[in-house]
């Protein structure tokens, strides 16, 4: 037999009469009374085969053996489907090859799921990924990766972009997630640091004259992990010299705009809304909102400055604010619920959750009673109070009060949506930019501020004026670019003066000289030496991905993830060194317990 001459997902009406050779592996097998039929799969689609044993006995003989997951190769002629017959759902569902030659490349055992259905344990999954990757979803899934990927590089080479590599062993830097700790054999003692980014890299290409750099650059952060989480990641990485915030939005909305024509064929409009962080947290209790929906938050603070509610009035008299939002429909929430919303508030800082359901007429709460008429009437009028409604409410200072409600509003929607009361629209593309974050901001863990973004955010020109005396008016050139809800990538004009990152190091992050000097010292030197001013952004890809092909975990577009608790459960990593592993990079565990 020759060689294979189509794809399985090749084969067309007008290829009726042709002699072809076929190779992939078996999907599917029904037997129709001594005549076989097989789907055959290959990463481009699927074709029927039929042995017929009135035309090719032996061959037909040999297909009574076949099995799920076998591979094969089949030589035969191409025929129209008898009327009737046709597959409409199939790209090659007009036509059948006839079968008169049939080679068992490699036989199968039976696989431990099936492959054609959903729902497969996840980890069962991970533990056969190699089989998970057969699945069409799977091959589709690597395919538009793959595409989105050829998109970018020639968006950005179109724009003057070079590609380069930077370091995968670097060195620990202070800032950001735990980072994952490379012990050196050559340096005993001494430890290299996966990247959590090529942060300073990029700067010091800017330095170098570079001008326009990209990676498609793999990330690593020891972190706990969730959904859009792993331990290992990849994000589109770029840099710009001599440019403002305005040529970076510019140029994203444009990536964005190519990757989504390339994969999907739709075209997005821009550019893109722009929203303020102060906005996004008024109005969303987020800096990554999702718009699609209402449940916006809005303030009552004047409303219940001197309300009979104590806990109102003294969160206001305490420099506080009150805010609330309306959960249209949501008075059919369960007492369960309540408590779910209740301890979701009190796990992020709140004292406790108050609430309001309209039911038959009724105000129901406990809190009700403390209300005057003018506080119900501004409720109604602000919040368009209705019948079976639910109506939530926040009292603490201005960001936490935000950030709660914002935490709960989300949670809200989830139920409305499993109520039928809400539906959002899976085809929207919320796509905008968050801007004027604050430079610094307080942190309970830590005796000083530290960088809202990182530590090479500039500030904006106007605030400099701020930096000593009032550092929380500060605002960075940082931004975010989010997407229904999920922050895609952000990025920030770069500080480029030498004396300036060196202030904003020593004086503003009060970060011990020692620091400074051994992981820092060398990137303010590199700074004055006639940095160029230069700002950038990262992208993460596999989030990207994720939304872009509707998948609710980025597990499910990376070829080999981790699990939830970061391991391999394919190969069996993360796993136990051996004794000589362990003396050769002079290391020496200590109470260790296996896991």
């Amino acid at each position: 037999m020759t060689k294979r001459t189509h794809s399985c997902g090749a084969l067309r009406g007008t290829d009726a009469g042709k002699e072809v050779v076929l190779a992939g592996w078996v999907s599917g097998r029904r037997d129709h009374g001594g005549v076989i039929f097989i789907d055959l799969r290959d990463r481009e689609g699927l074709t029927q085969i039929v042995f017929n044993p009135s035309l090719f006995p032996d061959t037909s003989a040999t297909a009574h053996t076949l099995r799920a997951e076998f591979v094969v190769k089949i030589g035969g002629k191409v025929s129209l489907r008898p009327e009737g017959t046709k597959n409409s759902g199939l790209a090659t569902g007009d036509v059948e090859v006839l079968a008169s030659q049939l080679e068992i490349l490699n036989p199968s055992e039976t696989p431990p799921f099936p492959l054609d259905e959903e729902g497969v344990n996840e980890d069962l999954r991970l533990r056969y990924r190699y089989l998970d990757l057969r699945r069409p979803a799977m091959a589709e899934s690597l395919r538009a990766r793959h595409r989105a990927a050829l998109a970018i590089r020639h968006y950005l080479d179109r724009q003057g972009f070079l590609e380069i590599e930077t370091p995968i062993l670097f060195k620990s830097t202070p800032e950001g997630a735990r980072e994952y700790l490379v012990p050196s054999r050559l340096n005993p003692g001494k430890f290299y640091a996966l990247p959590q980014s090529p942060q300073q890299f990029k700067q010091l290409l800017m330095v170098g004259g570079a001008e326009k750099y990209f990676q498609i650059a793999r990330c690593f952060r020891d972190e706990d992990l969730r959904a859009d989480r792993q331990p290992e990641f990849t994000q589109i990485d770029i840099e710009m010299s001599f440019i403002q915030r305005e040529d970076i939005y510019l140029l994203i909305e444009g990536l964005v705009k190519s990757v989504w024509k390339e994969v999907k064929g739709v075209d997005l409009a821009t550019p893109f809304p722009r929203v303020s962080f102060q906005e996004a947290l008024e109005t969303y209790g987020t800096d990554k909102p999702d718009r699609r929906y209402g449940l916006k938050l809005v303030d009552f603070t004047e409303t219940f400055r001197t309300s009979s509610f104590k806990v109102f009035q003294m969160a206001v008299a305490a420099g506080g604010v009150v805010k609330a939002f309306n959960a249209k429909g949501l008075a059919i929430i369960t007492t369960g619920q309540i408590e779910d919303l209740t301890n979701l508030a009190k796990s992020h800082g709140a004292k406790g959750l108050a609430w309001i359901k309209v039911e038959k007429g009724e105000w129901k709460s406990p809190i009700v009673k403390f209300f005057s008429e003018a506080e119900k009437k501004a409720l109604t009028e602000k919040l368009q109070v209705e019948e079976g409604d639910l109506i939530l409410f926040g009292a603490d200072q201005w960001t936490s009060a935000c950030e709660v409600l914002g935490l709960v509003r989300i949670k809200c929607a989830e139920y409305l949506e499993k109520a039928g009361k809400l539906k959002k629209d899976p085809a929207a593309l919320d796509f905008h930019w968050v801007v004027d974050f604050p430079l610094l901001r307080k942190d309970p863990e830590h005796p000083h501020m530290v960088a809202s973004h990182h530590p090479f955010t500039a500030p904006v020109g106007e605030d400099l004026a701020f930096l000593g005396s009032e550092p929380e008016k500060v605002r960075g050139q940082h931004y975010d670019l989010v997407l229904n809800g999920v922050e895609l990538g952000g990025g920030s004009i770069r500080i480029h003066q030498g004396d300036l990152q060196d202030k904003i190091f020593r004086e503003i992050l009060k970060l011990p000289e020692e620091i400074v000097t051994s992981r820092f010292g060398y990137m303010i030197e590199a700074l004055k030496f006639g940095a160029p001013p230069h700002g950038g952004i990262a992208l993460g890809f596999d989030r990207l991905m994720a939304l872009l092909l509707g998948q609710e975990s980025i597990r499910d577009v990376i070829a080999f993830p981790k699990n939830a608790r970061g391991q391999d459960v394919m190969s069996g990593a993360p796993a136990e060194a051996t004794p000589r592993q362990l003396k050769e990079i002079h290391i020496k565990t200590e109470g260790v317990v296996g896991g």
